[in-house]
């Protein structure tokens, strides 16, 4: 497989993963938790070296998911116990641990040896070199086998909880009247987001996932509110923005993950456009005049 193939579906990956999990996100209005996941995750995964010694994925995903636990934790203290409005408590949370993160790393950089700019930014264009060894033979590369499994933990998860998440995500308080475990499900849903930005951290790092969590389905929510066909259309923009992100990377040699990113953001403007075009010649088509 080529290092050009391996790239493309390894931003494919990060960019479904985080869609997919993100879809659910936006539709709670609650998007701007992600973005605070993403940031609060860096302390965790600092902490859990520290503690641990060592820089296997087992750690880091243990620290992510505590780190991402507690921040939805704090929000949610903050909010109904501090009654600050849920912006304020979400801005106050995200950036008080992430600074904390920062500071660990420009501290502790030496022994923590993670570079603060693979963190922040990511370089996807090395995934291709670093790979996994069993038994002295090499099974492939380590960032598409990491995805392809948090790709099937959020699909298990999605599927077996389906009709929960369905209820929950348009009307949490119906869900809560029918029995529908709130709570659990919202915090389920923040330890994937964890999980899913870890380990897009090697790829596109922390500050890049974002626009993967929220502009994919909320591009995909302008097109459809019925959430089959908003999580299909996710999928299928995490497709287009990663090719073409890769190939425009390539055409002006720059940052491949942010010519992703870019390039989902061009999407979503041009299907905001797409639908004030359609409704204008919708209106004028249709228009009683022309009766």
């Amino acid at each position: 497989m080529s290092d050009a193939l391996i790239i493309i579906l390894v931003g494919f990956l990060v960019a479904v993963n985080s869609g997919i999990t993100g879809a659910f996100m936006v539709l709670r209005k609650l998007s701007m938790i992600g973005d605070a996941i993403s940031h609060a995750v860096l302390p965790g995964i600092i902490i859990a070296y520290m503690i641990s010694g060592h820089r296997e994925n087992f750690f880091f995903l243990l620290g992510a998911a505590f780190m991402g636990v507690f921040v939805t934790l704090m929000i949610d203290w903050f909010n109904k116990k501090g009654k600050l409005p849920t912006d304020a408590s979400i801005g106050l949370s995200f950036t008080f641990l992430f600074a904390v993160g920062i500071i660990l790393i420009s501290a502790f950089t030496d022994q923590v040896d993670i570079d603060a700019d693979c963190v922040l930014y990511g370089e996807i264009s090395l995934v291709p070199f670093h790979t996994y060894t069993i038994f002295g033979v090499e099974i492939g590369t380590k960032a598409l086998w990491d995805n392809l499994f948090i790709l099937g933990l959020i699909l298990a998860f999605v599927g077996f909880m389906y009709r929960p998440l369905f209820i929950s995500s348009f009307n949490e308080e119906y869900g809560q009247s029918v029995g529908v475990p709130i709570r659990s499900i919202r915090l389920s849903l923040m330890i994937l987001v964890s999980l899913t930005t870890v380990f897009a951290f090697e790829s596109v790092g922390a500050i890049l996932v974002v626009a993967f969590l929220v502009i994919p389905p909320a591009t995909a929510l302008l097109v459809s509110q019925r959430l089959p066909h908003m999580l299909a259309i996710t999928t299928m923009l995490a497709l287009f923005s990663s090719v073409g992100g890769f190939f425009l990377a390539d055409s002006i040699d720059g940052s491949i993950a942010g010519s992703m990113s870019f390039v989902a953001g061009i999407m979503f403007v041009g299907v905001i456009l797409g639908k004030k075009f359609y409704a204008r010649f919708a209106r004028k088509r249709f228009s009683p005049h022309q009766l």
